[in-house]
């Protein structure tokens, strides 16, 4: 197995069981799907002694993007998020509201459109966006081979799929972007990273998940 470039490590902020995750490199790091209190996170980087250079999120659910704009304004850096879901951020102040987290704003803390494609992250690290709708209609995976890491939000999970019940949601749409990953045939040992319980491999994923064919 190659020696991973970067470290990762999953974060569960209060007061929800989403799976953020920190992507380190030296003392920069970047952030997927930061939920909970900006303060919270802000602690977090100074205990380890990093800085964020840049925030992504998988999709727009608030439980995903709770303190993405406010960690960017603090750290004056962009925010990534697909267009096709910026109707979801105002939707979800209910959630965030219940919560009691902050809400959000599309006018006042728009976050940057994502590209899919091949992107250069944390010096010369490569990072592999794919548009994965389903979930949402503007749902993003993160491939990053040299470090073996697949991070696929609520696209997938150990053993099933993500719901396809609310705005955007489209299960058959869903079904072709699961069929999509199956055809990018990543090494059995790549980690994936789910929005929401215990990561998997792709060749746990093969072996375990009914729904993972294409």
């Amino acid at each position: 197995m190659q020696k991973q470039k970067n470290k990762f490590e999953l974060v569960q902020m209060s007061p929800q069981n989403t799976n953020s995750v920190v992507i380190f490199g030296g003392d920069k790091c970047l952030v997927f799907d930061p939920w909970g209190h900006a303060d919270a996170w802000e602690k977090y980087f100074a205990a380890r002694g990093v800085k964020p250079v840049a925030v992504y999120a998988t999709h727009g659910h608030p439980d995903h993007i709770s303190a993405a704009a406010e960690i960017a304004k603090r750290f004056g850096i962009d925010w990534h998020m697909s267009h096709l879901d910026m109707d979801l951020i105002e939707w979800g102040n209910g959630l965030l509201d219940y919560f009691k987290l902050p809400k959000l704003s599309a006018q006042d803390q728009a976050p940057v459109d994502i590209k899919p494609g091949e992107h250069t992250i944390l010096g010369d690290t490569k990072m592999q966006i794919v548009h994965l709708p389903g979930h949402t209609r503007g749902g993003m995976g993160y491939i990053l081979p040299d470090d073996g890491i697949f991070i696929v939000g609520d696209t997938l999970f150990q053993d099933s799929y993500g719901r396809t019940d609310l705005p955007g949601g489209d299960e058959k749409i869903l079904f072709g972007s699961i069929a999509k990953i199956v055809d990018m045939n990543l090494p059995d040992t790549t980690v994936v990273i789910h929005g929401h319980g215990m990561n998997t491999t792709i060749g746990w994923q093969k072996q375990n998940n009914p729904f993972f064919k294409g």
